[in-house]
Parts: structure tokens; C-alpha cells; sequence
């Protein structure tokens, strides 16, 4: 009798145990509508969940709120951190409140783009945009993203730097998918445009495009993309976080996988590449090289 009532304190006291012990927090990655975040992203919650045993949320919102998110604590990771140059004022901002769990990929860049079809020898640099007969040709329109990208912030500044404004030439903001419709629409009617843009991205393999040349370098050099987390995360979250901090993706391998997505969705891209890609993505979350 003594036995049994001993048997019922132990499991009353280990079921009030469990019932006060909070869930397993939900790993909570920030990502805005770009791309190769929203490949990068997906992918890393595909692994959390399916290798690493974590719950991942997915918080989609605007690039400086995310960058806020992190340091805040109230995002834990966002995978798409450009640096040295395209987000240095929100890496400011922030100073450190975050941690840089590592470089995603490289040899990123940003630029402004047309489609190859427009003759380099009338427009092949920014420069060569600074004529009225240029900016009737074009609508006195560069085609952007986001009002709040840093790619965007660069573009007003190039659109200085270069006096296209006393040509009249202005920055139409709009959306990373507002951006690549408008391409859409010149290259199937063979028109001029010029779009701001970046690889990694998906275009590059649909349309035969180049960047124009950007001899005062307004727009900046080569990037890296990184991995940056909420303090406190690495030490709560080993694994997760050491998985993050392993994941490197080669820029032609998440460019092609990126169209993938476009030609398919991007789950089903994310399933293709990890299946293509096992001893990658079993270093990624083991650390151990076969």
C-alpha cells in the first residue's frame, strides 16, 4: 500500500512537471519576399524541422523590421544579411544586438540590369544613361524593389552621383515581383528597361540579360550574404544554430534553384536540391565530412 501511494506522488508530481514546463520554443526565421531568401529560407526550415527535430515559424515582413526582429529578440535568425556595403546602415542600427552566424554565399552583387537585346554600344553603363534622348527612350524610369531595400537606397544615390535626375530620370519603387513583371513585359514586346537587380536570382536564368557597367561605384562592389542571429540564440539553440552556421550554397547551384522554383514552387525545389545534395546537407547538420 505504502508502494502504491508512492507510485502515484512520483507520477502526479511528474505530470504536473510536465504540465509546468514550457513547449519547445518554435525557431522563428525572418525573410522577406526576395528569391534566393525565400529559397535559403524555406530550405533551412526543411532541415531544422526534418534533420534537426526543431519547429520552425516563418515571419515574413520588410527588411528593416526583420533586422529590428532580431535584435529585439523577437525573430531569431534571418538568412539574408548583405554585407560589407547593402544593408551596413540596418548592421548600424542594430550594432551588437545580433550575432553573425556566417557567410550564406558569396560573391553576391547589385546593379541595375537590361535585357541583352539593348545595344551595348548605346547603353552598356550608368553613365551612358545621362541624355534626354536616353531618358525619352526609357520613360525617364529606372524599375526598382522595395522602398525599404538597400539596393534601393543605393539606386537613389547612383541616380545622384550619375545626374540622371537633370536628365529626367527618376527611381519607380515597387516590389522585388513588381520588378521582374515589368522585365517581363519589355522583353516580350523587345523593349528598353532598366531594372535594378542582383544575383543570386532566377531571371538570370530565364532571360539573356547583363549588368551595365557602375564606374563611380554607386552601387557598390561583391557581397556577402550572411546568417545573423538574436543574442542568446547560439547558446539556447546549439544545434540549430551550428546547423545555420554550416549551410554554404555555391551562387550557380542556388541560382538554377532558384529557377527550379519558379518553373515548379519552391518546395518542391528545395526537395530536389536537398535530394541532389545529401553529403552537403548531412555536413550541414552533422559537421562530419564523409
Amino acid at each position: 500500500m505504502l508502494n502504491t501511494g508512492k507510485k502515484t506522488f512520483v507520477a502526479a508530481v511528474t505530470a504536473f512537471a510536465m504540465a509546468a514546463s514550457p513547449a519547445a520554443a518554435k525557431v522563428k526565421i525572418g525573410w522577406t519576399a526576395w528569391s534566393d531568401a525565400e529559397f535559403v529560407t524555406k530550405l533551412a526550415k526543411q532541415i531544422l524541422e526534418n534533420r534537426v527535430d526543431e519547429e520552425v515559424e516563418l515571419v515574413q515582413t520588410g527588411i528593416a523590421p526583420q533586422y529590428q526582429g532580431v535584435a529585439s529578440g523577437d525573430i531569431d535568425v534571418m538568412l539574408m544579411s548583405w554585407l560589407p556595403s547593402t544593408h551596413s546602415d540596418y548592421m548600424s542600427d542594430v550594432g551588437n544586438k545580433v550575432v553573425n552566424l556566417g557567410i550564406l554565399y558569396g560573391h553576391s552583387r547589385l546593379g541595375w540590369i537590361v535585357p541583352d537585346y539593348v545595344p551595348k554600344d548605346q547603353l552598356n553603363s550608368i553613365a551612358d544613361l545621362k541624355s534626354e534622348k536616353m531618358a525619352d527612350k526609357l520613360d525617364g524610369t529606372i524599375t526598382g524593389i522595395d522602398p525599404g531595400a538597400g539596393l534601393t537606397r543605393l539606386s537613389k544615390k547612383a541616380i545622384e552621383e550619375y545626374g540622371l535626375k537633370d536628365v529626367g530620370f527618376n527611381l519607380q519603387t515597387s516590389s522585388g515581383a513588381g520588378m521582374t513583371a515589368a522585365l517581363k513585359r519589355a522583353v516580350d514586346n523587345e523593349e528598353w528597361i532598366v531594372v535594378t537587380g542582383w544575383t543570386p536570382h532566377w531571371k538570370f536564368g530565364r532571360w539573356d540579360l547583363r549588368f551595365l557597367k557602375d564606374p563611380k561605384g554607386s552601387l557598390g562592389s561583391f557581397e556577402r550574404i550572411h546568417a545573423i542571429a538574436r543574442e542568446g540564440f547560439y547558446q539556447e539553440n546549439i544545434d540549430a544554430a551550428m546547423t545555420l552556421a554550416r549551410m554554404n550554397l555555391p551562387l550557380e547551384e542556388l541560382q538554377a534553384a532558384m529557377f527550379d522554383a519558379q518553373e515548379t514552387s519552391y518546395e518542391e525545389a528545395v526537395d530536389k536540391y536537398i535530394e541532389n545534395h545529401q553529403k552537403r546537407v548531412d555536413y550541414w547538420v552533422t559537421g562530419e565530412i564523409e
